[in-house]
C-alpha cells in the first residue's frame, strides 16, 4: 500500500530538484549575459545614466524578453522556494539569495523527501 505512496514522493523530489537547479541555471545564464552586456556598454563608452542601474535595468530587459519556459519555469521555482524567502530576505544580493533558496530546496525536497521515502518504504 506504501509503494505508490513511496513512488509518488520520489518522483515529486526528483522533479522539484530538477526545477529548482534549472531555474538557478537560467538565472546565472542571464546574470552573466546581462553582465557582458553592461562590459562590453562600459568598453565601448556608453556608460549607464546615473538613474539606471544595470542590475534593475537588466532585469527589466530580462522579464520582458522571458520565453513562456522560461517563466513557468521561474514561476514554480518561486512557489517551491517560497517557504524560505524569511531566510533570505535579509540579503540584497540577487546570487546569495538564489543561490541560497537552490540550497535550501535540495536540502529539504531531495534529502527531505528521499529521506521520507527511505524510512516508508516497505520492506519487501
Amino acid at each position: 500500500m506504501l509503494a505508490p505512496v513511496s513512488s509518488l514522493l520520489r518522483l515529486a523530489s526528483i522533479v522539484i530538484c530538477l526545477i529548482t537547479i534549472a531555474s538557478f541555471a537560467l538565472f546565472a545564464a542571464n546574470q552573466t549575459k546581462s553582465a557582458s552586456s553592461h562590459q562590453q556598454e562600459v568598453l565601448n563608452g556608453a556608460v549607464p545614466t546615473e538613474g539606471s542601474s544595470p542590475s534593475s535595468r537588466a532585469a527589466s530587459e530580462a522579464a520582458h524578453h522571458k520565453s513562456t519556459v522560461h517563466r513557468v519555469i521561474d514561476e514554480a521555482s518561486e512557489a517551491l522556494t517560497s517557504p524560505f524567502s524569511g531566510i533570505t530576505s535579509g540579503s540584497s544580493s540577487e546570487w546569495v539569495i538564489h543561490g541560497a533558496d537552490v540550497l535550501l530546496a535540495l536540502l529539504v525536497y531531495g534529502f527531505g523527501l528521499g529521506f521520507l521515502v527511505r524510512v516508508i518504504r516497505p520492506h519487501l
